[in-house]
């Protein structure tokens, strides 16, 4: 059964750091193509980062650019999502995706970023 589950959200002051992890089952982690989105009420899902299958090459949405790093452990099977200087804009549900001979998505996790 092929699992993506998110953690690491939560509320932080504006400024603050999180970092989420995405734990993957069930399917090639290694094999895939790993990124974050992110999806406000009301609004499309917004790609976040993305991370290549070896883990070197990566690449950011403008909005998070310098703020964010992506990164996946390929032995834990896992996917994490450093952010830091968060700001009120970033607050969204966080989701991941596995990319390969077949999409899978998490369930996401709350970041909220509010004083």
């Amino acid at each position: 059964q092929v699992q993506l589950v998110e953690s690491g959200g939560g509320l932080v002051q504006p400024g603050g750091s999180l970092r989420l992890s995405c734990v993957a089952s069930g399917f090639t982690f290694g094999a895939n193509v790993m990124s974050w989105h992110r999806q406000v009420p009301g609004k499309e899902r917004e790609w976040v980062a993305i991370i290549k299958t070896s883990g070197v090459t990566t690449n950011y949405a403008d909005s998070v650019k310098g703020r964010f790093t992506i990164s996946r452990d390929n032995r834990k099977n896992t996917l994490y999502l450093q952010m830091n200087s968060l700001k009120p804009e970033d607050t969204a549900v966080y989701y991941c995706q596995a990319t390969g001979l077949y999409n899978y998505w998490g369930q996401g996790t709350q970041v909220t970023v509010s004083s």
